[in-house]
């Protein structure tokens, strides 16, 4: 199985609601897990728009509508992610609880190898500060 325009990612997970779960597993495991400490303190005390930002910009960047872009223009990623400071630190935590939240979600298989790569890529990708 490939990824593409008739099959996207987003379709493989289970489109917009499993997106939404996935986010907020995600966000539980941040809120919860005492290592994720340095990554939980960047956000604010109430998770709820970060919740709802991520899942809007997941859905489009898996491949589904477009909801970040129709809510807040485009992503610009770093530049919106430039005044936190970001290090190995902060991206592996980042990716441990995404890979948390895959494993509540039981995604495995091709797409659990494909997801594992891209947020990889994007984690690596925000890093902002020399380590």
């Amino acid at each position: 199985m490939s990824f593409g325009p008739d099959h996207t990612p987003f379709d493989a997970i289970g489109g917009e609601p499993r997106v939404r779960e996935l986010v907020d597993r995600f966000y539980d495991h941040m809120d919860e897990d005492p290592a994720c400490e340095t990554i939980r303190k960047l956000h604010p005390a109430e998770l709820g728009e970060s919740r709802d930002k991520l899942s809007d910009f997941l859905c489009g960047w898996l491949g589904g509508p477009p909801l970040y872009m129709q809510k807040h223009g485009h992503p610009r990623l770093r530049m919106r992610h430039a005044p936190f400071s970001i290090g190995d630190a902060e991206r592996d935590q980042w990716l441990a609880c995404m890979a948390a939240a895959m494993n509540d979600l039981n995604v495995e298989g091709e797409l659990r190898t494909f997801l594992d790569a891209r947020f990889a890529h994007v984690a690596d990708f925000m890093r902002n500060r020399p380590e």
